[in-house]
């Protein structure tokens, strides 16, 4: 068995300006010169969901593409505006892919109330739920299983204003799935991560560590912002060296893993900090 990577990407806002886009370059030039085996971006590729925003972000990224090394799924931003992200999966709300090592698991969070600007919760149904299990069922054994969504399935630090006035006035701007807990009951033994976006600070969360097969879940935060992109190193469905950042910056390449760890009870007892 070989050594493979996965880098995780999210919320590149193609469209908010020249940086963004500049700022994705770099981070799809840093990748490729990595020689990562895969990269997934887990949605806000574009800003205003425009289809032009789109089209860049295609642009950027057709040497993966064209080399079958990445996968996407849709966040809110790509479903406002010209609904840029409505074909990213082709109307199903959850999908496969199989690569090298490697069992993804893709999750459409989004829904028809996202067109609305101010409408950026997501969504999951029961009936998503069960493809998800049936998805689960068929992952292959020595191969690490990921669950990729734009929202998150748990609750998380408030990181902004509009979050705050959100929660003051209980609306469910930014908060977690509703059924993001039965979700996590459902993959818990039979995953190895979900990754996901939709909130632009990093975290990871470590779950069922006491279990065979812990979980994590992590968020990408903003790569364009970041300036970073998360990579896992894995073999025979088995993380091999703690996740690294590598960064758009040629002089900084790899770096050391700096985001805290969090723990959501009662789905953990225990924390760790990040070296």
């Amino acid at each position: 068995m070989s050594l493979h990577t996965l880098a995780h990407l999210s919320d590149l806002h193609f469209g908010q300006g020249p940086a963004r886009e500049a700022m994705a370059r770099a981070l799809c030039r840093a990748v490729m010169e990595s020689g990562i085996d895969h990269v997934v971006v887990t949605g806000d590729i574009t800003h205003r969901g425009r289809d032009v925003e789109m089209a860049s972000f295609l642009e950027v990224f057709a040497p993966l593409l064209r080399q079958g090394r990445l996968t996407v799924v849709p966040g809110n931003h790509d479903r406002i505006g010209e609904d840029a992200g409505r074909s990213l999966m082709r109307g199903r709300r959850v999908a496969v892919e199989e690569h090298p090592g490697l069992y993804l698991v893709l999750v459409d969070s989004t829904a028809e109330h996202n067109r609305s600007y101010w409408a950026c919760h997501g969504e999951l149904t029961r009936r998503m739920l069960d493809e998800v299990d049936a998805a689960l069922d068929a992952a292959p054994e020595r191969s690490l299983v990921a669950v990729l969504m734009h929202h998150h399935l748990v609750e998380l630090p408030v990181e902004s204003w509009l979050e705050r006035m959100s929660e003051r006035l209980r609306l469910p701007y930014s908060g977690e799935l509703q059924l993001g807990r039965e979700l996590l009951d459902r993959v818990k033994g039979r995953c190895d991560l979900v990754l996901h976006g939709h909130r632009h600070v990093p975290r990871e969360i470590h779950l069922f560590t006491d279990s065979t097969r812990p979980l994590a879940l992590y968020n990408a935060g903003c790569s364009t912002e970041l300036g970073r992109v998360r990579v896992f190193t894995h073999e025979a469905g088995q993380m091999r060296i703690a996740p690294r950042w590598l960064w758009s910056d040629p002089a900084r390449a790899w770096g050391p893993r700096r985001m805290p760890v969090m723990v959501p009870a009662p789905l953990v007892t225990t924390e760790r900090s990040v070296a």
